[in-house]
């Protein structure tokens, strides 16, 4: 079965191209370093030199949500002086998050597809010790040449929908024995792990660990970057800041006319009511500036640095800043629940206890 999913892949390389190609006029980060994607990685000189001393971390996170999930985790191993770390990502945002946060400290590429002569050539040229891979990012050819190369593959924050499961159960011969090939499962909850264990995974390979998002923390440099920011944007309890974040196409319209409906209001509040709102994908920045100015409110951008103190609207089109965003807001909409989607992660507003 494995054989043939491998052909499949191969078979489908063109399409693949095609759609990166596709991608790249809307996110030209996806025409960039294609070579990465077919294991031809280049690790840093610092590296080379280290690799002889300490062991490689392969830690695999999709995309920015991911990334910044398994942060505090990657944070923990760096600090541990016999452990270098390889962070692969699927997606243009998610790299570039990975160097924003991380710069060079870590080396860092796209993630091989799920070919043989892929991964292997990823694993030859990188040597890792382990695999981590955060939430169920799981392909059947990477765990098996793991395995093959007595490299221990851990899956951290693992879950998976009653959707998801019934998608892996259609495909059970490939499932199960690359459930099988997976060393050890950290899983969010219990009707997680029930569903990894009628897919195939060992029961004895698993453990049920929370939610590893949960361990967030609001470290004192972000609490003071917050206050610098409610003071540069002249904030204070009579001015309500409302974040909408992560929303997808469909939501931004229906947004902006609810803020118009606060704005209406005769309280002081609603009156000085400001509103931040932040697209879940980057292509979509400039198609929702053009939106935001074609109602009567003022709007800026957060790249452009211009103050945000007299505006209406702040458009959120910056990467790694949506924490600091919602620590100066005051009542937050996580998007995704107003469109055919399913909505997104409210844990990081939870944590600022907004409303």
């Amino acid at each position: 079965m494995r054989h043939l999913y491998s052909l499949f892949f191969y078979l489908i390389i063109p399409f693949v191209l095609l759609r990166l190609q596709w991608r790249s006029f809307a996110a030209p980060g996806y025409a960039k370093r294609w070579l990465e994607r077919f294991g031809f990685v280049h690790p840093q000189k610092q590296t080379i030199e280290t690799k002889i001393h300490k062991k490689i971390i392969w830690i695999h996170t999709v995309s920015v949500g991911e990334f910044l999930g398994a942060l505090p985790l990657i944070r923990e191993l760096q600090a541990k002086a016999e452990y270098h770390l390889w962070i692969t990502t699927t997606t243009a945002t998610g790299s570039d998050q990975v160097v924003k946060s991380l710069k060079n400290s870590v080396d860092h590429s796209y993630a091989p597809y799920d070919l043989p002569g892929s991964v292997n050539r990823f694993i030859r040229r990188v040597k890792p010790a382990i695999l981590i891979i955060m939430e169920t990012e799981l392909w059947p050819n990477t765990l098996a040449v793991c395995k093959k190369n007595n490299i221990p593959s851990i899956l951290i924050n693992a879950r998976l929908s009653e959707k998801s499961a019934r998608g892996y159960a259609r495909f059970s011969a490939l499932t199960k024995p690359m459930l099988q090939d997976l060393s050890f499962a950290a899983i969010q909850q219990d009707q997680d792990a029930k569903r990894f264990f009628d897919l195939g995974l060992n029961s004895a390979h698993a453990e049920v660990t929370g939610n590893i998002k949960f361990d967030i923390s609001l470290h004192q440099d972000l609490q003071n970057k917050v206050q610098l920011l409610r003071q540069e944007w002249d904030l204070n309890p009579t001015r309500l800041v409302i974040i909408a974040a992560s929303t997808h196409q469909g939501e931004d319209e229906i947004i902006l006319d609810a803020f118009a409906k606060v704005r209406a209001q005769e309280n002081n509040c609603c009156r000085s009511a400001r509103l931040i709102l932040v697209p879940r994908h980057p292509e979509r920045f400039d198609f929702v500036f053009q939106l935001c100015q074609s109602t009567s409110f003022s709007t800026v951008r957060r790249s452009s640095g211009e103050p945000f103190a007299q505006k209406d609207i702040l458009l959120g089109d910056t990467m790694g800043e949506l924490m600091m965003l919602y620590g100066a807001s005051d009542i937050a909409f996580v998007g995704g629940s107003l469109v055919v989607r399913g909505g997104h992660n409210f844990i990081e507003p939870a944590a600022w206890s907004l409303n």
